[in-house]
């Protein structure tokens, strides 16, 4: 399952199972291809070929050469996957970053796109600049003090008590699968500083079946339930679905976010 194949980076980790119409997952900043689908094997056993990989800098993937960890740069990689792997479309299943790497891709190159499933969009143009801080903060913890630095680094009062013990064990589980932290503290400093697209109008323009995965503020303060409203009002023919209050969010849950890219899936003619 597990290869590595060549990109403008170096080298992207990846696993590459199962056999059928591909998936292609896309993890967010300072996670792996393991926090995509969490682990669920229920897409490969409904006869989906399924392809996750670490980001440039990520996991077990080479950091930017050239420190460029830009969403032009981030969709060039998608697309080195896609060529090296000679798959001529999929359905791309993006969390975070990767949400916004996938739409980014879809802009670009809407024909090898069969269908996107959004998971926690955050990123809203006219919000682009704000919370540079916070960013620089936690790269600079990282890079400085490790995973206790990062944790430290981190803003908890933003998390309902509830959920801080959660959100910390995620963190520091996440953070010790990478093979060279400084590089996701690269990460951290740059990938917020680039625009995956430069408004909202652009998103009207996806034809592709379009699925969004939001999650409520109240255990994922960073994700906002309102920017996710907005992707599924701007793209025609979204479906937006977001997990009962109280409850994790679905992108947390493997089986659950499985389930719902098999809705999308059907949607594609891909059931």
């Amino acid at each position: 399952m597990e290869r590595e194949i060549a990109s403008a980076a170096g080298t992207i980790g990846l696993d590459d199972a199962g056999a059928g119409p591909a998936v292609v997952g896309l993890h967010g900043l300072t996670a792996t291809r393991r926090y995509v689908l969490m682990g669920s094997r229920a897409l490969e056993r409904s006869d989906h070929r399924v392809v996750l990989y670490d980001a440039r800098g990520h996991g077990n993937s080479s950091p930017a050469p050239d420190g460029d960890y830009s969403y032009g740069a981030l969709a060039l990689d998608l697309k080195a996957v896609l060529d090296a792997l000679a798959l001529e479309r999929a359905v791309l299943v993006g969390a975070s970053m990767g949400a916004h790497t996938a739409i980014r891709f879809a802009l670009e190159h809407p024909q090898r796109v069969a269908g996107l499933v959004l998971v926690t969009p955050a990123y809203d143009p006219g919000r682009f600049g704000e919370g540079l801080e916070r960013w620089d903060a936690l790269a600079a913890g990282l890079r400085e003090g490790g995973i206790a630095g990062f944790l430290a680094a981190y803003d908890f009062e933003r998390v309902p008590v509830a959920w801080r013990d959660t959100v910390a064990t995620v963190i520091t589980q996440r953070l010790a699968l990478h093979a060279q932290p400084r590089a996701v503290a690269d990460a951290l400093a740059a990938v917020p500083r680039s625009a995956p697209f430069a408004s909202f109008a652009e998103l009207a323009t996806l034809r592709m079946p379009v699925l969004i995965v939001a999650s409520r503020d109240e255990a994922d303060p960073d994700h906002r339930l309102a920017t996710a409203e907005v992707y599924g009002e701007t793209i025609s023919g979204a479906e937006l679905i977001v997990e009962e209050p109280g409850r994790p969010p679905i992108a947390w849950q493997g089986g659950q976010l499985s389930r719902a890219v098999t809705t999308l899936l059907e949607r594609t003619g891909s059931p």
